[in-house]
């Protein structure tokens, strides 16, 4: 008989997880709270308009062809994507425009000409993002941390010897304020510690290989939004014979000794509808049919964990030895979403468009240090309807506005909600030349307290733990227990981190070590 393996969690992580077991010959059952899959990369209709719920932006597509291709299929025929031609649009509130073109040198005589930058300075940069990928890719983005092996090989001493270039002991601020001469610039460049919910005045220089992925590899656009990916995915692992059941939240995982020997579950049901007899406090086993529970602890080979490494812990495991050095390290940031119906179209806009505050570093200081949100927050506004223009009726746009928020530490969020909406429709209004409220015929919010119920990520936080000291990549979780030999960890919150691609490489690190 193949062996059994058990997913806790159908995020993007989850998902591949069980593809790569699958592939492997495990027989796969992925237990989803939700009625459906995805975690934050899901999506959901309102009013004509459909939108994308969370992650907006698709790097290294080659991760998920891959998976595809384990699987003996062409990824062309399950999963079709384009390459952007810009990454986006970017918005100062002096007026002060400027595109970032994918092609770099025309990148480069873009902000040489709006911005006076020499241009060399920003293909150095380019080029340095370059290097400090190919530094770290093989050995922190493709391995386990936890893993002697990890640090003795070829490409750990190749790490070595070029340890300076990461600039692990200066700031992404002060490395590029030594870079740039013009301070949009460096705002500009500073803006990619928030793809890793970080702040750039306290993050280390290596961050700054987050704009490889996205110059020099390229950003692209999934031709049925970013949705396509997980209904892709989704698609190839059921058949590959993974089972979802969706409606079931695990409760517990089982323990004896050193090995997990059961899911404990309720709420059980399947399919995307959530359709299914509802039964509690179910011991969940390899063999249970999805509307019936069984009561023997017949043990699965394999248990992975999707699930954010603090909830899997406090919730899941109380009765295991905590990991608290990692637990109770701070998180990342959050974010308040708007998904806004607008009934016009506006030419200059992309599908990427970022609309700056006049201080960043403020900014900064209020979500990490006060906790809140400035009255001139930076505004990112996604449309997919550029590309996709069925995700919005005639004549409209599908608005995703994202700002970078507080993790959920008690605030006031219906206040902060309806002042920071006010703050955003005066500055889009002001640097658009309309007034933007009376374009609004749809509305939906996504705001921390939310995201950490219907993700289970811990205060809301969309990267588990923040990379604002030097030391983070070694204070995530191992994507393996050090207590039970069965279990495994992947997603945004353990190693080698947060966003699309990191999520992908997470499950790829798990799997191959089971």
């Amino acid at each position: 008989m193949s062996k059994t393996a058990a997913v806790i969690g159908a995020g993007i992580a989850g998902i591949a997880a069980a593809i790569r077991l699958a592939v492997k010959g495990y027989q796969v059952n992925v237990f989803e709270a939700n009625a459906y899959p995805g975690g934050k990369l899901s999506g959901f209709s309102q009013d004509g308009f459909r939108f994308d719920a969370g992650p907006s932006l698709f790097t290294m597509p080659q991760l998920v062809d891959e998976l595809f291709q384990l699987a003996g299929r062409n990824p062309k025929n399950e999963f079709n994507y384009i390459r952007l031609a810009e990454t986006c649009r970017y918005f100062w509130d002096d007026h002060t425009r400027l595109t970032a073109w994918a092609d770099r040198d025309a990148f480069a005589k873009e902000v040489a000409t709006r911005l006076g930058e020499p241009a060399g300075h920003l293909l150095a940069h380019l080029d340095d993002s370059a290097a400090k990928y190919a530094i770290t890719e093989k050995l922190f983005l493709h391995r386990s941390l936890h893993k002697l092996a990890t640090w003795f090989n070829r490409d750990a001493l190749h790490g070595y010897w070029n340890l300076p270039k990461l600039e692990v002991f200066k700031t992404m601020n002060r490395a590029n304020e030594q870079r740039f001469q013009n301070p949009k610039l460096v705002q500009l460049f500073n803006r990619y510690a928030t793809y890793n919910g970080s702040d750039p005045y306290q993050t280390p220089a290596t961050m700054n290989i987050i704009p490889h992925l996205e110059y020099n590899i390229g950003a692209f656009f999934p031709k049925d939004g970013m949705i396509g990916i997980t209904n892709s995915l989704v698609r190839l692992a059921e058949e590959l014979g993974v089972r979802f059941l969706y409606n079931t939240r695990v409760t517990e995982l089982v323990t004896e000794g050193n090995r997990v020997v059961g899911v404990r579950a309720e709420g059980m049901g399947h399919g995307a509808e959530g359709m299914g007899q509802r039964e509690k406090d179910a011991l969940v086993t390899p063999d249970s049919p999805p509307s019936a529970p069984c009561p023997l602890p017949n043990a699965y080979d394999v248990v992975v964990s999707n699930m954010d490494i603090v909830s899997a812990f406090r919730k899941l495991l109380p009765n295991a030895r905590q990991p608290e050095r990692i637990l109770r390290q701070p998180k990342s940031s959050s974010g308040l979403i708007y998904y806004w119906g607008i009934r016009r179209e506006f030419s200059e806009l992309g599908l990427h468009n970022i609309f700056f505050s006049s201080d960043y570093r403020a900014e900064f200081e209020a979500i990490f240090n006060r906790k809140t949100l400035l009255d001139d927050p930076t505004v990112y506004l996604n449309i997919t309807s550029k590309h996709k223009p069925d995700d919005a009726p005639a004549g409209c746009e599908n608005w995703f506005l994202l700002i970078n928020a507080p993790n959920n530490s008690g605030q006031d969020w219906d206040e902060l909600i309806a002042k920071t909406r006010q703050n955003v429709i005066r500055k889009l209004s002001q640097n658009l030349g309309v007034e933007v409220s009376s374009l609004i015929v749809c509305e939906s919010v996504l705001d921390p307290r939310s995201i950490e119920i219907r993700t289970s990520s811990s205060q809301g936080a969309l990267y588990g733990n923040s990379s604002n000291n030097r030391f983070a990549a070694f204070l995530r979780h191992a994507n393996f227990s050090h207590q039970f030999r069965n279990l495994y960890f992947v997603g945004g919150s353990v190693h080698p981190g947060g966003g699309i691609p990191l999520c992908l490489l997470s499950a790829k690190i798990a799997t191959d070590l089971i």
